[in-house]
């Protein structure tokens, strides 16, 4: 199926994924592992937007992809449940299918750092699922990968281990429970070294942090969420604001996001 848009023509896939596993790796967060033959088109940075098995819920939900197999053609994604899409999506077992479309929007761009160069990922709470492959891929490019994530408490910690079969790994709690007490930005300011390239997916607040501090970096990226409808560009329901415009000019976080180079966009 293609739909147009100005810009460009893209090609959206609609597949019944069949959910492989699924569990909860920590309190509302749940993992979930899909397999078809969409994943031969997922690229790190990008989401698949999963259609609710309730007639009452008519929008998609959009979900960003976590890890990779494309030998299995199995992709797994993390989500955190909000409210009753979320909740039926946590139910659903092994064996199920689902109606997913995707793989969408521009993921992270890993081809601007070469082997023996350095890496800085940076997440908080649901934004660091998206982070994992991008590890995945760095480490075997021979990229050094250095992780710093955040989260609330030690109960909201997830995917450390992952993180850390890449790279060092940094975990920051608000209140000190695990870790390091405070904030990514409690790590990052005081590291002495600059990486070759920024990664990083989480909260508004430590994309702001990110944004400002590596405004003027030549390979730095924040992965935008924002609700969205259509999920094709069409209804401009998840726009932001291009930084530096006297006129409004708007990006849809569905097509050209939800990865922006930091300074592009009002985070």
């Amino acid at each position: 199926m293609t739909f147009c848009s100005i810009e460009r023509v893209v090609m959206i896939l609609i597949e019944d994924l069949t959910i492989v596993s699924q569990r909860e790796i920590a309190p509302r967060i749940f993992e979930m592992v899909l397999k078809g033959e969409m994943v031969a088109d997922m690229q790190l940075g990008q989401f698949i937007h999963l259609k609710v098995p309730d007639p009452s819920k008519l929008l998609r939900r959009p979900i960003s992809i976590s890890e990779i197999d494309y030998n299995k053609k199995e992709a797994t994604i993390v989500y955190r449940v909000e409210r009753e899409g979320t909740a039926i999506l946590s139910k659903m077992v092994a064996g199920k299918t689902i109606d997913t479309m995707g793989p969408q929007g521009n993921g992270f761009d890993i081809s601007i750092i070469e082997a023996g160069q350095k890496a800085l990922l940076v997440g908080g709470g649901i934004g660091v699922p998206p982070l994992v492959e991008t590890a995945k891929q760095l480490k075997a490019k021979g990229v050094e990968v250095v992780s710093v994530i955040g989260f609330a408490n030690k109960n909201a910690v997830i995917l450390e281990d992952k993180l850390r079969a890449c790279g060092d790994v940094y975990v920051t709690t608000d209140d000190g429970s695990y870790g390091i007490k405070g904030y990514v930005s409690t790590v990052i300011d005081n590291f002495d070294w600059t990486p070759d390239a920024v990664y990083s997916c989480g909260a508004p607040g430590m994309l702001k942090y990110v944004d400002s501090k590596f405004e003027n970096h030549p390979h730095a990226y924040v992965s935008m969420e924002a609700r969205m409808a259509c999920g094709m560009g069409a209804c401009y329901a998840c726009v932001v604001h291009v930084k530096g415009e006297t006129d409004t000019k708007n990006l849809r976080v569905c097509e050209e996001g939800p990865v922006f180079p930091t300074g592009k966009v009002i985070v």
